[in-house]
């Protein structure tokens, strides 16, 4: 363990080499690229929904088909990028997602957006488990949830330069032209993903004492191929499984119907859009970050893997329960209320993706992932939908701030039921 704790300070002083932190960027940017293309159309909504003719119910019925593509998508590519790699299941994926995001602009009904946004769920579904996946194969134990934090705030990012680009786009040429310039973006990745992503052994750019580091956990049993119903046996597949469902809908909600929100509660249009939506995904990147090093941080002062995580989920989803009031505030009094709540769901986030190596090895890690993305768009199916009734029968957003601020300690409550120790699945 000494040895472990001194080349732990040595890599933090910069002395062997940091090419692992080159990796996590380009997760980051793969991340933020893909909160780009999915953040248009919630942007958009308002001037989407007056130009094409759609109301509340057609608009959840469209987040409804990117989240369905999205489940489906994840059932098969945590499995695919196990078997084929993080290399080519990565790469193949941004290349589809990013077909799809310029092909919004070829659509021009209600139908055509359900039909684009199937095909971006399905092509982003890659997305997730192929970074969580090179986050294990690429960092330590100790550093995976600063790692994950990280890569995972590319989404706030995305959201914040999202309403920065998309409304000046927009109103300087016109919508279509949004869709086509931020899906171009992912063809720029994927050249320098083929350029400078290998496995650590294979990587001539690292340094001997580096990839030490990076191998310094316990060595994992070897494996065999992981059949699905033996993942599904597993309570840690489960917690996994439950956290996802619950959390990721609130954090799909957000993206699309935030907009949305802020512009028939408190009248803001396209061009004003901008300023409060930047502030609330700033909070989130910070909030990402925050909760992974938090976590990180516990560990190293000597508390459990099981604790440290849990201490960091029980703190984000108290910060969580105040959003219940963002309805019935002013403006900027909710900008704050979601803000922290959004921040703290991303720290929450990075927490639970990391439990998923915390409690499974590397081969299996796709998989599982891909399990617990799955039920998450499952759950953002059901809200998509139930949203789009809600507000279209009730117009109040006041149901669904309560369902966003109760659900994550529930959530957290389940974890601990059925992972009390967060013990290493036995495969």
């Amino acid at each position: 363990m000494a040895d472990l704790d001194s080349q732990a300070g040595i890599i933090s002083q910069g002395k062997t080499g940091h090419y692992r932190w080159s990796v996590c960027a380009l997760l980051f940017f793969a991340t933020t690229i893909n909160y780009i293309d999915r953040q248009v159309l919630g942007i958009l909504a308002p001037v989407l929904q007056k130009e094409i003719g759609w109301n509340q119910i057609d608009y959840g019925y469209i987040v409804t088909a990117f989240q369905a593509a999205y489940a489906i998508g994840l059932l098969s590519v945590g499995r695919l990028i196990d078997k084929v790699g993080t290399k080519i299941g990565y790469g193949v994926s941004i290349f589809v997602w990013s077909l799809a995001a310029m092909g919004h602009a070829l659509v021009k009904t209600v139908f055509g957006f359900g039909f684009a946004r199937f095909t971006l769920g399905l092509g982003e579904s890659g997305n997730f488990p192929a970074a969580i996946k090179a986050t294990a194969e690429w960092f330590p134990k100790k550093e995976r949830a600063l790692a994950t934090g990280i890569f995972n705030s590319g989404a706030n990012i995305g959201a914040v330069v999202a309403p920065l680009v998309v409304p000046w786009l927009t109103l300087t040429w016109s919508w279509r032209e949004a869709f086509i310039f931020t899906g171009a973006l992912g063809f720029i990745w994927v050249v320098l993903w083929a350029w400078l992503f290998q496995l650590p052994r294979k990587q001539p750019r690292l340094t001997k004492e580096e990839l030490a580091f990076i191998e310094s956990d316990p060595p994992e049993p070897e494996t065999e191929k992981i059949p699905w119903v033996s993942l599904l046996k597993h309570r840690q597949t489960w917690a996994f499984v439950v956290g996802k469902f619950l959390t990721d809908p609130i954090w799909w909600f957000y993206l699309y119907w935030l907009p949305l929100f802020l512009n028939e509660r408190y009248g803001l249009d396209l061009a004003h859009l901008g300023p409060p939506l930047i502030v609330i995904y700033t909070m989130t990147s910070i909030g990402s970050i925050g909760g992974g090093w938090l976590s990180g941080l516990f560990i190293k002062r000597g508390y459990s893997i099981n604790k440290g995580r849990k201490i960091v989920m029980l703190i984000s989803a108290v910060l969580i329960v105040p959003i219940v009031f963002a309805a019935v505030v002013p403006e900027w009094w909710a900008v704050f209320l979601i803000g922290v709540a959004a921040a703290s769901h991303q720290g929450w986030s990075a927490n639970l993706f990391t439990t998923a190596s915390d409690m499974f090895p590397k081969k299996a890690i796709g998989s599982v992932v891909g399990l617990g993305g799955m039920a998450g768009a499952i759950g953002g199916m059901l809200i998509a939908t139930a949203a789009g009734f809600i507000l279209q029968l009730t117009g109040s957003y006041v149901p669904l701030f309560i369902i966003c601020g109760s659900v994550y300690l529930l959530a957290l409550l389940l974890f601990h039921i059925l992972v009390p120790r967060m013990e290493p699945a036995a495969l």
